[in-house]
């Protein structure tokens, strides 16, 4: 991922630096445990020896990989030197014990699994946050009266605070999946070529899991079966949809024709290199875009699920694209929402203009059911609202001075309903008399 989206909080995740020292940390750990379990020679004074001069240099090892092609082995030939550097000459070298009865995979996918988790816990960190902000915000707006719509056309009346509170609650699913898919990514093994421990004890995995905050895969071949990864990348394109649902609502609220909410447009910010009078909204038109990124990863997941017999390459270099462009795109995308939906710039006046531009069409539905419970068929009574309703709606296109929908029924003979219920009808707070059910639930919704 470029440096333009990229935290350096998550991109350290995903540094060669950072692999390093968990495969490090790893290696050192199957030697305690190699010690700890006294069957194969190396003693607990070898693995403190091997604990305190164990390091690596990510310059050499890099130079040394372009010699022997081979990554595992580059890093395992430095981090040697580094251990053996200050042994007596004519002494056994400790360093023969690293790696001992492992394969590559052991060490790549167990510490792949281990950053999985440490990028989790930024992302889960990020839906928290965000969510809490949706929460207080819609709060903060429970009485603020907006047009609802549906197919991009106006509903029924609602509050913009309810927007804010569906946020909220997909945010809190997308943190239980996070949570869900973190633990079944945190697996960690160490069962040599084909999984079948030929050349080191079933205790290694587990003590280095353990160590890790690992579960030890009950049976892996030469990898952690990519389902795992799978799941988690279905997860991370999920929450980006999330996102992208809430970037689409502020983009279309921003259009002029709406103008019901605005992005922070920050001092000295410009919209346009030709038109001076633009503020757009780039902030959320970028996370849209980052989410198709996130999404179309899932599928190279999903792709590395089937390997050939015990394992193959093939998903390799592709999930060392994906994992970490998915993780930090993502990262970026809560941040941008973060600070957006916090400053969202609200125009309740526009709201209410809005609401009221089609003439009081939005009562419709209101009205159908009051006309029902005077006695008219279901039927009829709909023919009434909606002959009323299409003229209303004829004038409110062509920009034609003409009656309101009231009005319209006021003078209509078949509406059999009586003023006073047409007034409390039109009353836009007469649909919302039920909406602290809403406000109630919200108010239990953690994110703890």
């Amino acid at each position: 991922m470029i440096d333009r989206y990229t935290r350096p909080e998550m991109g350290h995740i995903f540094s060669l630096e950072n692999k390093y020292a968990i495969w490090q940390e790893i290696e050192v750990l199957a030697c305690e445990a190699q010690a700890e379990l006294g069957k194969i020679g190396i003693s607990k004074d070898e693995a403190q020896w091997i604990r305190d001069h164990a390091n690596f240099e990510k310059a050499k090892v890099d130079e040394i990989e372009e010699v022997t092609r081979h990554d595992v082995i580059a890093f395992l030939t430095n981090m040697k030197e580094y251990i053996d550097a200050d042994v007596p000459e004519g002494n056994p070298k400790p360093s023969r014990w690293v790696h001992y009865g492992m394969t590559s995979s052991d060490l790549g996918d167990t510490a792949l699994c281990y950053q999985l988790t440490q990028a989790c816990d930024l992302i889960i960190e990020d839906v928290k946050k965000l969510g809490e902000i949706c929460k207080r915000r819609a709060f903060e707006e429970r009485n603020t009266l907006c047009a609802g719509r549906t197919h991009g056309i106006h509903a029924e009346p609602m509050t913009f605070g309810m927007k804010f509170g569906s946020w909220a609650w997909e945010l809190k699913r997308d943190l239980d999946r996070l949570e869900d898919a973190r633990k079944n990514v945190a697996f960690g093994a160490i069962s040599g070529a084909v999984g079948t421990y030929s050349s080191i004890e079933p205790f290694v995995e587990e003590y280095v899991c353990e160590h890790l905050g690992l579960v030890h895969d009950p049976l892996s071949t030469q990898v952690i079966s990519r389902d795992h990864h799978a799941y988690l990348a279905g997860v991370l394109a999920t929450t980006a949809a999330t996102c992208e649902r809430i970037a689409t609502e502020v983009r279309n609220l921003q259009k002029t024709d709406t103008l019901e909410a605005e992005e922070p447009f920050r001092k000295g910010q410009k919209g346009s290199s030709a038109m001076p009078h633009k503020r757009n909204p780039i902030t959320m038109e970028k996370v849209c875009g980052l989410s198709r990124v996130v999404k179309s990863n899932a599928q190279v997941a999903f792709d590395n699920v089937a390997l050939w017999h015990e394992r193959d390459i093939s998903h390799s270099s592709a999930e060392r694209v994906a994992q970490a462009d998915s993780f930090i795109a993502l990262d970026h995308m809560f941040q941008c929402l973060i600070r957006v939906i916090d400053g969202l710039q609200l125009y309740p006046a526009r709201m209410m203009a809005n609401l009221n531009k089609t003439r009081g069409l939005i009562f419709s539905s209101k009205v159908l059911l009051a006309l029902v419970d005077t006695g008219i068929t279901r039927e009829d009574a709909y023919a009434i609202v909606q002959e009323n309703a299409m003229a209303t709606w004829h004038e409110v296109q062509d920009c034609v001075s003409g009656p309101t929908f009231k009005e319209r029924l006021e003078a209509d003979p078949r509406c059999t309903v009586s003023q006073e219920k047409l007034d409390e009808i039109f009353d836009p707070w007469d649909f919302l008399t039920r909406i602290d059910t809403v406000f109630d639930r919200l108010e239990q919704l953690s994110f703890e």
